[in-house]
């Protein structure tokens, strides 16, 4: 079998692709009651769910786009702490960046250890001008993350399925300067 490919490393994390092995890691995260409340149910409640959601999602993302949501886990001893990546979405004109993690992994820095640096490879190594976010509108921690990483607040936007406000936040990348030999 095929080791998932390692898209990062940061100072504490390594970002990797999803593979079907990670089904019980996703069933636990996608039923964690801060996704439900902030990201929605996705209706992932077996590990054949599970499987299918990260065949469906990220890995036919990998696929068609080059990019997807990483499985987020620590350096030290490979723990699975959540999820970040870069997104197409079809509702959206530009990729975004995404990202969630288990409650016992939020408050330590390595949401924005994982954010910075995708943030970073979307800019220099997929080659992207412009990232954006969507967030709940009362997503306190998601919002400071996203300012923190330089997203700024654009607006509220209907998001679908079923219309509810978003906040919509995003970046420019200067193009950057290259001098004459």
């Amino acid at each position: 079998m095929k080791m998932p490919s390692t898209i990062l490393e940061t100072e504490r994390l390594i970002l990797r692709e999803l593979a079907v092995d990670d089904a019980p890691f996703i069933l636990t995260l996608l039923n964690d009651p801060s996704w439900l409340r902030f990201i929605g149910d996705k209706g992932v409640r077996t590990l054949d769910d599970a499987r299918a959601y990260i065949e469906r999602g990220p890995k036919a993302m990998y696929a068609r786009e080059g990019f997807g949501l990483w499985l987020t886990a620590l350096k030290v001893d490979d723990t699975p702490i959540g999820l970040c990546g870069l997104i197409k979405r079809d509702t959206l004109e530009d990729v975004d960046i995404g990202f969630a993690y288990l409650p016992a992994y939020v408050g330590q820095g390595l949401a924005y250890e994982a954010a910075a640096a995708t943030l970073a490879h979307g800019r220099d190594r997929v080659g992207l001008d412009r990232i954006v976010a969507i967030t709940a509108i009362d997503n306190i921690r998601s919002i400071r993350l996203l300012e923190r990483i330089g997203l700024t607040f654009v607006r509220r936007i209907p998001f679908p399925p079923d219309g509810e406000e978003v906040n919509l936040f995003g970046v420019v990348f200067q193009p950057v300067q290259r001098s004459a030999l």
